[in-house]
């Protein structure tokens, strides 16, 4: 269904501190469709929720931000 609310999880190697998950974090919120993103540190992971998501698009952009996806 067109628009359907969706979740993805992202695993991201190189994230070690607070900083880092929030540049992550900020960084995917500000793309198109990203409701919301939340850093799991422990997990080396990123949750997205959104709309339409495309899962290697995000990842293009965590890599751009110097993490790797």
């Amino acid at each position: 269904m067109f628009g359907k609310k969706e979740t993805v999880t992202i695993h991201v190697e190189g994230m070690m501190c607070a900083h880092c998950a929030a540049r992550v974090s900020e960084g995917l919120k500000k793309e198109k469709g990203v409701a919301d993103a939340v850093v799991s540190l422990e997990d080396k992971s990123v949750t997205v929720t959104g709309k339409n998501l495309d899962e290697a698009h995000l990842k293009a952009v965590i890599n751009g931000l110097g993490y790797q996806a």
